[in-house]
């Protein structure tokens, strides 16, 4: 039995208790809601969209640790910009969310055609973005914008039947109790906080990050996983990724999280059970050192929801809002132009699975369904195509274009199904960036 059935099939057993061991946790089997979604919508967002600065290769948000260094970029943008005494901390009341529209963001990104969102609720600085009662006058409500910024989002995203979870940094930089006795740490803080977003929010996603200074039993991760499934009022089918300690990642947990391409190995990564997370830019969080040049364009982030996608896996894709609440305006156009592409062609990305033993061609990806096989030309295939090694066995086939209502021209000849392509008029294309084949047998 291959593992996308072997997963499909244990998805369809009774609830199971789990215990306080990987063993016992890896056995549980991803949600298939999740392998079916696709693609989904990261958000960083905090205290450090104030300064919302850092040197074009590097992430925006790290800010307050770049800042120590005396050095760096930017220490230096910060002596010139605020001067050195103008804290981190000061950046807090200026974070006021004061056009934060909820509403508006889970419609851009249900647009998007994106399945779910993931908002940074505490990020290494150690910032709340919900009134955290573990966290006096460093969480949104007691300072900044004094709203729930997460329990808005949620809510709104709810009502749109998008899925909602929540990013959550194991460590924090400079909290004094973490940097003198972790354990305490772990149990006086870190887990209080965790549990408070889950009986508050029920969210849909838990996604750690900030594991690696510690292995997995130092942040008591296995115990918190078994609470989290057989006593918490989090869905039955709530989703979680691996970076829960430094010997996790692509190895424990409910999916890998390689970054910006970073390619990983492991026993998650071989079960098709991956998401790829990367920003538009070279950031996650705001940087308006970014310019136009530093953002891929709409064809090239499609063809990386593609690819992933044809490997298995989904794109985790990150907007960065501004301090005010704003998602800038080039990435909204990124999203928008995504979403008419997936309007068109979804079919070949949402519910599919990768092709076994596909063919390796330079400009074609391939997804399948039960009833069909998508072949995604990432350029125009020209006047015909030859897909090698996907008709065995086969003595007919129908192939159309996604948005192109005649049918086309297509035979088979040994395994290969050849495709003649029509010359379409440009005002009759059905869509721009990639070109979907949906070949029948």
């Amino acid at each position: 039995m291959n593992v996308l059935l072997l997963v499909s099939c244990l998805s369809l057993m009774p609830n199971a208790t789990y215990e306080a061991t990987w063993e016992s946790i890896d056995s549980r089997p991803n949600p298939e809601w999740f392998a079916d979604a696709k693609f989904g919508i990261f958000i960083h967002w905090g205290i450090y969209a104030v300064p919302a600065w850092g040197p074009k290769d590097r992430y925006a948000e790290w800010y307050w640790n770049h800042m120590q260094k005396k050095e760096s970029p930017t220490w230096k943008f910060h002596m010139e910009t605020y001067g050195e005494k103008f804290f981190y901390q000061d950046f807090a009341p200026l974070f006021k969310a004061e056009l934060y529209d909820p509403e508006f963001w889970v419609k851009l990104f249900e647009r998007a055609g994106a399945r779910y969102v993931v908002l940074t609720s505490k990020h290494h600085d150690g910032f709340s973005m919900w009134p955290d009662p573990h966290n006096w006058n460093w969480n949104c409500m007691d300072i900044g914008p004094h709203r729930d910024l997460a329990g808005e989002l949620i809510e709104a995203g709810r009502k749109r039947g998008l899925k909602m979870g929540l990013y959550y940094s194991l460590y924090e930089w400079f909290n004094p109790v973490y940097l003198s006795n972790v354990r305490a740490y772990v149990d006086t803080y870190m887990l209080p906080q965790l549990k408070d977003l889950v009986e508050r929010y029920r969210p849909d996603i838990i996604w750690p990050d900030g594991e690696w200074e510690h292995p997995s039993d130092t942040w008591r991760s296995t115990e918190f996983l078994a609470w989290l499934f057989n006593e918490s009022s989090a869905p039955k089918d709530i989703v979680i990724n691996d970076r829960w300690g430094k010997e996790c990642r692509s190895r424990h947990g409910g999916f890998a999280t390689p970054e910006y391409q970073h390619r990983a190995d492991g026993p998650l990564m071989d079960a098709g059970r991956f998401e790829e997370c990367q920003g538009m830019g070279q950031s996650f969080g705001y940087n308006r050192n970014e310019d136009a040049e530093s953002y891929r364009s709409a064809t090239q982030l499609l063809h990386v929801l593609i690819d992933i996608v044809s490997r298995g896996g989904n794109l985790l894709l990150n907007v960065g809002p501004s301090a005010d609440g704003r998602i800038p305006i080039i990435m909204q156009q990124r999203l928008l132009d995504m979403g008419a592409w997936l309007e068109v062609n979804g079919e070949a990305i949402y519910g599919t699975r990768p092709l076994a033993d596909a063919p390796q061609l330079e400009n074609v990806r391939f997804t399948t369904k039960p009833e069909a096989l998508y072949a995604i030309c990432l350029t125009w295939p020209g006047e015909s195509i030859v897909l090698p090694k996907v008709a065995a066995g086969a003595s007919k086939v129908t192939a159309s274009l996604l948005g192109y209502e005649p049918s086309l021209k297509a035979r088979i000849e040994g395994d290969a199904v050849h495709v003649d392509i029509p010359c379409i008029p440009i005002d009759k294309m059905p869509c721009q960036h990639a070109y979907v084949l949906k070949i029948q047998w």
